[in-house]
C-alpha cells in the first residue's frame, strides 16, 4: 500500500496546477483593444449616438509659477484629472483573476478634445503617457499641466491686491448634447487638497479654488465649460520695503529741508536731488504696472501726488529765494549809495570850510581898510570883533544846511530799507504758510491713501 502522505501530495500538486494564470494582455485579446482597431479611438465611444458623454474633470494647483502684471499672465502648475465612460469597454473581473483595471497607451483610445479657453501658450511639459480603464468602461487620465494663461487684473490697490483668474475649460467640437461636463471635486474639497498639496507660491498667498458650470449658446448650439477661479493675495511686503517706504523716506526729508536755511544755496539742491530720486522711482513703477488698467492704480496716484507736492515745494523754495535775494541786493545798492554820499560830503565839507577863512579874512581886513578910510572913529578891535561874530553865523548856516540834507539821506536810507524788509518779511510769511500748507495736505493724503488700501 503506498503511503498516506504520498495521496496527499498528489492531490496539492493536482490542485496547485489547477489554479489559473492571467495577464493584463489576456483582457486586452478579449476586448480586441489594439493600435489598430479604429473602434476604440475614432469616435465618441457611445452605442447610441444620443447618449451624451459624461466627463468628469477634477484640478488641482501644484504651484504658482508666475502673476505677470505688466503682460497679465497668470502661470498655474496644475493635476488634471478626467474620467469618462467608454461603452465599448467591459469585462467581468472573475474571469481575469480578478483584474479591474489595466494602463494602456494613450494614443489606444479616444479622448475628449477639451482645452483652455485662456490658454495663450502650447504646454511644454512631459505627459503621461497611459490612461487607466477599468472593467466598467470608465477610462482615467491624469496629466501634470504649466498653463500660461491670459488674466484679467485689477491692480487698483497694488501692492495691497487680490487677482482672481480663470481657466475655463470645454470642448472644442462637441456641443452639450454629446459632452457634458461635471466636477469631480466641490470648491472646498478642491482647495483644501490645493493647500495640502502645494509646493510653491512665490509672492502669492493662495487662498481659495473654486468650480462652477457655465453654459453659453453659439450659432444655435448650446456649449458647456468648467470654471476654475483662483483667487490669491500678494505678498506685500517687498514692495513695501522697496518702494512704498523709501518714497515716504523722500517725502520726510522734503519735509525736513524745511529747516535748512533759506539764504543758502543748499536747499535748492537738496530738493531738486530728492525731486529727481522720486523720478527714479516712478519708472521702476512704469515696468511694474500694466499699461492699460480700467482705474488708476493707487501706488501712482501715491507717487504722483507726492511728486506734485514736492515740485510744489521746489517753487515755493525758489520764490522765497528770490525774494531773499531782492532783499539782499536793495541792502547792497543802499550801503553803495551811502558810502558814495558820504564820500563827496567829506570833499565838499573839506572846500566849504576852506573857502569861508579866505573868505571871512578878506572880509575883515577890507572892512577895516574902509573904516580907517572913512571915518577913521572906531577903534580896530571892535571891527575885528564883528568880522568874527559874522563869519561864526555863517559857519552855524552851513552847518544847518548840512544837517537838513543828513536828515534827507537818513529818511532815503530808512524807507530803501523798509521796502527791502518787505520782501524778506513776505518771504518769511510764505515760507510759513506753505509749511503748515505742507504738513496738513501730507497728513490727509496718506491717511485717505493707506484707508483705501486698507478697505
Amino acid at each position: 500500500m503506498m503511503p498516506v502522505a504520498f495521496f496527499v501530495l498528489i492531490f496539492l500538486t493536482g490542485e496547485a496546477s489547477s489554479e489559473k494564470v492571467c495577464s493584463y494582455q489576456d483582457v486586452l485579446d478579449y476586448l480586441n483593444l489594439t493600435t489598430e482597431n479604429s473602434l476604440f479611438k475614432l469616435t465618441r465611444p457611445v452605442l447610441d449616438y444620443t447618449h451624451p458623454t459624461v466627463v468628469e474633470l477634477d484640478i488641482i494647483l501644484y504651484a504658482i509659477l508666475a502673476v505677470i502684471e505688466k503682460t497679465q499672465t497668470f502661470i498655474p502648475f496644475v493635476w488634471a484629472t478626467m474620467m469618462w465612460n467608454n461603452e465599448h469597454i467591459s469585462w467581468d473581473p472573475a474571469q481575469f483573476c480578478g483584474i479591474t483595471q489595466v494602463s494602456v497607451p494613450r494614443d489606444m483610445l479616444w479622448r475628449p478634445d477639451l482645452f483652455i479657453y485662456e490658454m495663450i501658450q502650447k504646454d511644454e511639459s512631459p505627459q503621461n503617457p497611459y490612461m487607466h480603464v477599468s472593467y466598467n468602461g470608465m477610462v482615467t487620465s491624469e496629466e501634470d499641466v504649466k498653463v500660461v494663461s491670459t488674466c484679467k487684473m485689477d491692480v487698483h490697490k497694488f501692492p495691497f491686491d487680490t487677482q482672481r483668474c480663470n481657466i475655463s475649460i470645454g470642448s472644442a467640437i462637441h456641443c452639450a448634447d454629446e459632452i457634458r461636463l461635471l466636477p469631480s471635486s466641490n470648491s472646498s474639497r478642491a482647495t483644501q487638497f490645493s493647500r495640502e498639496v502645494m509646493k510653491t507660491q512665490g509672492e502669492w498667498e493662495f487662498l481659495q479654488l473654486s468650480v462652477n458650470n457655465h453654459n453659453f449658446t453659439y450659432d444655435n448650439r448650446e456649449w458647456e465649460q468648467l470654471i476654475y477661479t483662483f483667487t490669491m493675495r500678494r505678498r506685500p511686503l517687498l514692495h513695501v520695503i522697496n518702494f512704498l517706504l523709501p518714497i515716504l523716506f523722500f517725502l520726510s526729508l522734503d519735509l525736513a529741508s524745511f529747516f535748512i536755511s533759506d539764504h543758502r544755496g543748499e536747499k535748492l539742491g537738496f530738493k531738486v536731488t530728492v525731486l529727481l530720486a522720486i523720478s527714479v522711482l516712478l519708472l521702476i513703477l512704469n515696468d511694474i504696472l500694466p499699461s492699460m488698467s480700467n482705474k488708476t492704480p493707487l501706488i501712482a496716484t501715491y507717487c504722483i501726488v507726492i511728486f506734485a507736492l514736492m515740485l510744489l515745494s521746489l517753487l515755493e523754495t525758489i520764490l522765497v529765494t528770490y525774494l531773499m535775494e531782492v532783499d539782499s541786493a536793495s541792502q547792497e545798492k543802499l550801503r553803495l549809495k551811502d558810502d558814495t554820499e558820504a564820500k563827496q560830503e567829506n570833499i565838499k565839507s573839506d572846500k566849504c570850510n576852506a573857502g569861508e577863512k579866505r573868505q571871512t579874512c578878506c572880509s575883515c581886513i577890507s572892512k577895516v581898510s574902509d573904516a580907517e578910510k572913512r571915518h577913521e572913529m572906531l577903534p580896530l578891535a571892535e571891527e575885528v570883533n564883528k568880522c568874527v561874530h559874522s563869519g561864526e553865523f555863517h559857519v552855524l548856516l552851513l552847518i544847518l544846511e548840512e544837517m537838513k540834507e543828513l536828515q534827507e539821506t537818513l529818511n532815503l536810507h530808512l524807507s530803501s530799507k523798509e521796502e527791502g524788509g518787505k520782501s524778506n518779511h513776505w518771504a518769511t510769511r510764505i515760507n510759513r504758510g506753505f509749511f503748515v500748507f505742507y504738513v496738513t495736505t501730507v497728513s490727509l493724503f496718506l491717511s485717505l491713501i493707506f484707508n483705501e488700501w486698507n478697505s
